[in-house]
């Protein structure tokens, strides 16, 4: 099992995948983990999701899960667990938030919210990096190549 979770090889399109996730994702984990792009930071943030019916352990796993996460696959290690919070965080805030919205973004500030569009784009890329791991210039990569 361990074996599979660190399994990859030199896959470009893997490697593409993600880092496009990982910059995207990175930005919105430091706006909850330190405040940074206007953020709430930690406590913030966990606080808001308590506040909006999500259980403490839930969010603060939400929050650790998409910094962390994001990390994780910029460097390239425990891709595919990443991949998997990750989507996970999406299909959660697509179920929770912004279903109700609709599809589309609020590009123009009409909308009372956000729609999911963006999510969908996410979970799209975690599913590459979940079926190819983590790709060319991977940590996942150094350590399967050399057991």
């Amino acid at each position: 099992m361990l074996r599979y979770i660190f399994q990859t090889n030199d896959d470009a399109a893997a490697l593409i995948a993600r880092l496009a996730l990982g910059f995207v994702m990175l930005p919105h984990g430091l706006q909850k983990t330190l405040g940074m792009f206007g953020g709430a930071g930690f406590t913030g943030t966990v606080d808001y999701f308590v506040s909006s019916g999500i259980p403490a352990f839930l969010a603060v796993l939400i929050v650790i899960g998409e910094c962390f996460g994001a990390l994780g696959l910029i460097i390239g290690f425990l891709s595919r667990v990443a991949a998997l919070g990750i989507s996970i965080i999406m299909l959660g805030a697509i179920v929770t938030v912004h279903v109700k919205f609709g599809f589309f973004m609020n590009w123009v500030g009409t909308q009372a919210g956000e729609g999911f569009e963006f999510h969908i784009l996410a979970i799209g890329l975690a599913l590459v990096v979940l079926i190819k791991g983590g790709g060319l210039w991977s940590v996942d990569r150094a350590i399967t190549k050399s057991a």
